[in-house]
């Protein structure tokens, strides 16, 4: 399997080229073409995809789709709901966690489990629903805003609002705690933050989706009864 980003960073498109019998799992929504010669299953059986696709649109009860190049290559375009930029992660026999709605996209030989018992309970307070992307193959994760990489040295230490975390590899360590009393939660703008501990690496995106929604909402007219 190939990738190809174009319009980055701003308008990231995402195309995949499948040989015959490759497949790649997307997020509901994700699909802008695909060639005659892919198909395209929705609902799935594949484990773990299921419960991925209704975490993540927030728990409903939706499916997630499956491209498969039939009896030659083909390509699938995708693109996040978004504007901003997206990237390619290569899994090897281990874990990436990412965040609900920053998933995009898995090449079909990877896991995507929505089932994290204890670490979904911990981080539902940071209003989070993690995906575990596992095994070996390729995980696309998009960002609204610029997308940064974050590497920790063992023992560094750093902190990032949960509004802009995306992504965190199996290796890092990391605490979900409140920022300050509940005065400084209200006056600072923040909330919640996870403090993340080296070695390991964390994404994050530039940009906040909800800070831009309360910038606008007041700017649009108010409905009268």
């Amino acid at each position: 399997m190939e990738h190809e980003f174009t319009h980055q960073p701003s308008f990231t498109q995402l195309t995949v080229t499948l040989e015959a019998g490759e497949s790649v799992v997307a997020e509901p929504g994700a699909m802008v073409g695909h060639s005659t010669s892919v198909t395209m299953d929705t609902g799935t059986s594949r484990d773990g995809l299921l419960s991925s696709a209704k975490s993540l649109l927030g728990g409903e009860s939706v499916f997630a789709n499956e491209f498969t190049a039939t009896d030659e290559s083909g390509t699938v375009t995708l693109a996040p709901p978004s504007p901003g930029d997206v990237m390619a992660h290569e899994l090897r026999d281990e874990t990436l966690y990412a965040v609900d709605g920053a998933f995009l996209a898995a090449t079909g030989d990877i896991d995507i489990d929505a089932e994290l018992g204890g670490l979904k309970s911990m981080l539902g307070e940071a209003s989070l629903t993690p995906l575990a992307l596992k095994g070996t193959g390729t995980a696309f994760v998009d960002a609204y805003g610029g997308l940064a990489k974050l590497e920790l040295e063992a023992g560094e230490s750093y902190v990032l609002d949960n509004e802009h975390l995306i992504a965190w590899d199996d290796d890092i360590e990391y605490s979900v705690e409140r920022v300050g009393g509940l005065k400084s939660t209200l006056l600072s703008g923040e909330g919640l933050v996870f403090e993340f501990t080296g070695p390991g690496t964390a994404w994050y995106q530039t940009r906040d989706l909800d800070a831009l929604v309360s910038v606008l909402a007041p700017r649009f007219p108010s409905q009268q009864e």
